[in-house]
This record gives C-alpha cells, structure tokens and sequence, in this order.
C-alpha cells in the first residue's frame, strides 16, 4: 500500500497551470501520466435498451465527457448478470457477450479523446426498482427504507428480498469476476466496484441491512469481508494493469443520514479493500465533509482513506467549487475529484475552469421527471432557444 508518485504541488515552480489550478495538474496513476485529477462520477441515466445494450447515444454522451478534458470517465453502474443483479429498467448490463460488445465503441470513443474509461460494476440486492424482477436478493430479508424511486422508473415500497444463501454469495461473485473480464474485453482500462449508495455490497457493510449470524454479519470486520472478497477475486483475476477500484459511502439513496461508526470503523473498511487489492478508493458524498472539518467537526473519510491506506483517493460529492476542489488537492485530502452533477450540466468542466470560462449550473429538471440522456437532452434544447449561460 505504497503511496502513488504525484507532483508536490507546494513545492512546484515550473508548472503555472499546477499552481494556479491544483485540479487541473496531472499525475501519474495507474500506470498512466493522467493530464488532471478531475473524474466523472457514475451517474444512473437509464438510457439503455431494452434488453440492457449500450445505444449510440451513449456513446455520443459519454465521449462529450473525454472530449471536455475529464481525465477518467466512470460509468453509470452496469449490472453484472442476469439473475438478480438489474436495479432498474433501461440499465445497461454486462452480463452476457452481446451486451459486452455493445460496450465496446464507448470505450474506444473515451479512449480515443486520452480519458480513461472506467466501467462500473453494479449489483442493486434489495433496492431494486423492478417490480416484475423475479428475484431480489440481499445480505438478509429485510424491507428497505423508503420507497422506489421514480426518477430510475420505480414507485411504491421496495419488495422484500430473500436472504442470500452460500450458492447466491458464489454466483454474485462470479459474475463480478466475469463482468470484469468482459469490461476488459471491451476495451475498458478497469473498473469500480459498487459498494455504496445502498446497493447489495453496500447492505452487506450497513449494521442495519445485514443481519447475518454467519462470517459475514456482526461485526464491521465481518460485514466487509464480501465485498472485499469481491474486490479480491477481481484482482486476482485480472492482469496487474487493469484498474480495480471501489466505490464507497455513508449515506445510501434511500437513507440520506446513515453513518458509519466513527473514524475506526471507516479505518477497517478501508483496509480490508486496501489489502483485498482495491487499486483505488472511491469516496462519495464528501462534500459535507470538507465544510465541515474547516471547523474541525469531522476529518473527511477521503482523508482517513488515504492516511490509512496510501492508496490513490476519489473524492466526490458537492465538490463542484473550483477553489474547494482545488483545497482538496493541495491539502491532500484526496488525489482526484469526481463530478456529477456538475459534470452533467458542464460535459466540459475542466477545459471551460482551464480557459477560465462559465460553467451551467445544474438544475433538478435535468434529471426530472426522468434521470434518462433523452431528459437532459430535452432540458437543454429548452434552453437553447433562450441560451444556456456560459
């Protein structure tokens, strides 16, 4: 767990770009010199076919983001096979070699502009918008908090999942394992683990979604050790280049306020993923964070991430602020940003702050009443005929 050779940007004096904009510095990752620290968070845009292939569309949508100077474009989560693991209509998959394929231009499209193309891996368990799936799985039968979400195309309380039993924890994991490998396939420079946001992985870490009496239930060490067993078995089968990251957080999309146990429960999941061979660590909802340890409230977890783990750090969430991601920079509470929403209003976010250009601010009609690509193209094309600022 060795920290990543980056450019000591207090100490720099020949990069002006360096100095006058952390976030814009490059660094070498990955095996890569990536020309900035800024990334595109996954965002869910419901925009697939049908039958989970990637369009033309998104392929246009996400080399806008290459084009406009991200330096590592993630993907909405894909899911991973073709049991339990789609969370919604119209989300694209991974899960057979058709889908796969249909990956493939979009990678190149990323590639092709000098970003890295990062697929998120994503199983949704008990949060599953589909009311016709026919099963829906989770670390143990309890109902989720809330309701669907009619933005990803749900409505009405979220079904009652069944208990995962030991032949569904190995056929999760295989088809992480294998999704992977058909990322790779594509032409992806790695993927994101989606252990966040209230997602399957996510129930297994949360105390209140996890129940289990066997090894992984109980404790915080326990609740860990499936989905740091499925970072492992990624790595262990992927080749030393391929990025294997993972994406983490407190909050879940229907549970805003939950929270870890404190800094030393953070401190045992971030080394499990660290030691299970996560190349990165993914941080969202950070924003808060960062506002609040100006008055020493709270040290971020990308902070405590990082110390404990010297792995490279992802900060994301309300970072939108070029001078506050700048401070998260130079301070070194993280090595790179990741954007959404900000991303989604401004698909040339870094290349617009670099000339020192407006950027739009995004509004909640963009992703309403749909989170689709069709949506915020609609939303757009109204603006145009009054001109969108910047």
């Amino acid at each position: 767990m060795s920290r990543i050779p980056t450019i000591d940007l207090k100490q720099a004096t020949g990069n002006m770009l360096s100095l006058s904009r952390p976030v814009l510095s490059p660094v070498e990752m990955f095996g890569h010199r990536i020309r900035n620290r800024l990334a595109v968070a996954p965002m869910t845009r419901v925009s697939a076919s049908g039958d989970g292939f990637a369009t033309d569309r998104m392929k246009d949508y996400y080399r806008e983001y290459a084009r406009g100077g991200f330096a590592i474009v993630i993907t909405e989560g894909v899911y991973t096979d073709e049991d339990a693991s789609q969370g919604y209509d119209r989300q694209p998959g991974i899960a057979n070699r058709r889908q796969a394929n249909s990956w493939a231009p979009i990678a190149t499209a990323i590639s092709d502009h000098g970003s890295l193309a990062i697929m998120q891996l994503m199983h949704a368990g008990a949060l599953s918008q589909r009311q016709e799936a026919a099963r829906i799985i989770a670390p143990s039968a309890v109902p989720p908090l809330g309701e669907m979400m009619p933005a990803y195309g749900g409505s009405g309380p979220y079904r009652l999942p069944s208990a995962m039993t030991k032949t569904d924890l190995a056929q999760v994991r295989k088809g992480f394992v294998t999704a992977a490998r058909r990322a790779r396939d594509a032409g992806f420079h790695g993927v994101e683990i989606h252990a966040a946001n209230g997602y399957l992985l996510d129930q297994f870490i949360t105390e209140y979604t996890n129940r289990r009496d066997d090894e992984y239930g109980g404790s915080v060490s326990a609740r860990i050790r499936y989905p740091a067993e499925i970072v492992a078995a990624v790595r262990d089968t992927s080749p030393d280049d391929f990025v294997v990251g993972v994406r983490v957080s407190e909050a879940k999309v229907n549970d805003f306020n939950y929270r870890w146990g404190g800094k030393s429960e953070a401190e045992t999941i971030f080394v499990a993923l660290a030691e299970a061979g996560a190349s990165y660590i993914h941080v969202a909802g950070e924003g808060r964070g960062f506002r609040e340890s100006s008055s020493d409230k709270r040290e971020p977890l990308s902070t405590v991430a990082r110390g404990i783990t010297g792995l490279p750090v992802i900060a994301n969430g309300g970072l939108y602020d070029p001078d506050l991601a700048d401070d998260v920079i130079l301070d070194e509470h993280a090595d790179l940003i990741a954007l959404g929403r900000a991303a989604l209003a401004t698909p040339d976010w870094p290349r617009r702050i670099a000339n020192g250009e407006r950027v739009v601010a995004f509004e909640n009609e963009m992703i309403s009443p749909s989170a689709s690509i069709q949506n915020t193209d609609a939303w757009f094309a109204r603006k145009l005929v009054h001109g969108v600022p910047g």
